[in-house]
């Protein structure tokens, strides 16, 4: 279990349901108490205007669709973030300083990708 996410809500923003589940295990594993998935940009943008969350993991292509209004709803809300992509390139301008979680990944590079960008809060 990782202090730094002990007791932290988390919402996976995912469209492939085995990297959702593994995600959601993990999370789990490391202390977060709520971990909230959603498959889509419309669901994402609904859970993050009915919830609060400590930190969020975004994959950046859901079915064809980016999700750059998911990333402008989190940073309104202040909510730190990563990517997650099976995809090499440049992030969109604006997020370029933001982590980034090349799929697959490991449960150890999870951890301190998240543990990194709370502590630097």
């Amino acid at each position: 279990m990782s202090k730094l996410l002990a007791g932290r809500r988390a919402l996976i923003v995912e469209d492939e349901m085995l990297v959702l589940m593994l995600t959601e295990d993990l999370l789990a594993d490391l202390g977060c108490t709520a971990v909230t998935a959603a498959a889509s940009v419309e669901q994402a943008l609904d859970l993050i205007a009915s919830n609060d969350f400590d930190i969020a993991m975004l994959d950046m292509n859901l079915n064809g669709d980016r999700t750059h209004a998911v990333a402008d709803a989190l940073a309104r809300m202040g909510v730190p973030f990563i990517f997650a992509t099976g995809y090499a390139g440049r992030m969109r301008e604006g997020y370029g300083d933001r982590p980034i979680l090349t799929k697959p990944y490991q449960p150890h590079q999870l951890e301190t990708i998240l543990t990194d960008l709370l502590s630097a809060r």
